[in-house]
């Protein structure tokens, strides 16, 4: 862990990579190409649905705010007409899949994006195989699949894709890993159809979105929320197993937050042991890691969910382009 944490210091500070990296950055950028070659070179090894698909992911490791935009736009296009399912690997799960999940589903069995997913009403399903798993969502209605985090899995068929950044972090150094951030080359970006940067200051071409909160939901009684304004001068315990906790902790602390930042891996898997605060004081997290938590969760525990707000414009040109796809299926 004290070598990655090193590593992507190094990366976001857009240092030069460590001579040790840069032979294994040279073989990864070999596997990365023959692999994109071999779906490119072989149409029979892509799996395409009778229903349009529009891809969301990043080309860097960590987090880069894909699960709210996946849920706004499951919501947006929802709200346009369609009847949107989304298909993740279920990652941190124990589900292989291919797998439709309930309401009740654990984190524990299906993950936690995809649980967090489908509790925001979103039909959901996962599996090691995406194809056959999205479809599942194309068997129970769906006429529109958003695959999470897919852009790197090419065996499922895409109609558009949306590639994510990180405003702040943006690509790093711009090298692969495990020199740089980049699970593919930059020039990867010529191929999406958005590129969606999540805050910062977008490039022209480029899509805004925001991340808006600003309200916290007890734990243990969710009908009790509070504005963040109410934790403001006091110390607080942030916790966050994400990709970017210090995103979230920056937030909290804007709020005038005296936080206590206690960052984990992304998808750790929350016991009460993490939770041994002597203090007293309030515990806050993100959603994502609230849905890992509720089983033993405490009267001063708070999630703080965000949403994510991007320009009625991008909502209206995916829908405009899904339905012309829809009409040559």
């Amino acid at each position: 862990m004290a070598l990655g944490d090193a590593l992507t210091r190094r990366w976001y500070r857009g240092d030069a990579p460590p001579l040790w990296t840069r032979p294994l950055e040279a073989l990864y950028r070999y596997v990365v190409r023959r692999r994109a070659e071999g779906f490119r070179d072989d149409a029979s090894r892509v799996v395409h649905l009778p229903v349009p698909v529009v891809v969301v992911g990043n080309i860097t490791l960590g987090g880069t705010g894909k699960t709210p935009l996946i849920v706004a736009l499951a919501q947006a296009m929802r709200a346009r007409g369609f009847v949107p399912g989304v298909v993740s690997r279920g990652y941190g799960g124990s589900e292989r899949g291919p797998y439709l999940l309930s309401e009740d589903d654990s984190p524990a069995k299906v993950g936690d994006e995809p649980c967090l997913i489908r509790q925001n009403g979103i039909p959901v399903a996962i599996g090691r195989e995406r194809p056959e798993a999205a479809r599942l969502l194309v068997e129970m209605g769906c006429d529109l699949v958003l695959a999470d985090d897919g852009l790197q899995h090419y065996r499922l068929g895409r109609d558009l894709e949306i590639c994510v950044i990180d405003g702040e972090r943006r690509l790093g150094n711009g090298h692969l890993l495990p020199a740089g951030p980049l699970r593919e080359p930059v020039e990867r970006l010529r191929d999406v159809d958005y590129i969606v940067v999540n805050g910062g200051s977008p490039a022209q071409g480029e899509v805004s979105m925001t991340l808006e909160g600003g309200v916290a939901v007890n734990m243990d009684d969710p009908t009790l929320t509070a504005p963040l304004t109410d934790f403001a001068g006091r110390p607080a315990h942030a916790v966050a197993g994400i990709g970017n906790p210090a995103r979230f902790f920056a937030s909290l602390a804007v709020q005038g937050i005296a936080v206590d930042g206690h960052p984990f891996a992304d998808h750790h898997a929350f016991t009460r042991d993490d939770f041994i605060f002597a203090d007293g004081c309030p515990v806050l997290m993100t959603d994502k890691d609230a849905v890992k938590c509720r089983a033993f969760a405490r009267a001063n525990w708070w999630r703080v969910p965000v949403r994510a707000v991007l320009p009625e414009a991008f909502y209206d040109g995916i829908a405009e382009r899904v339905r012309n796809l829809s009409r040559t299926r």
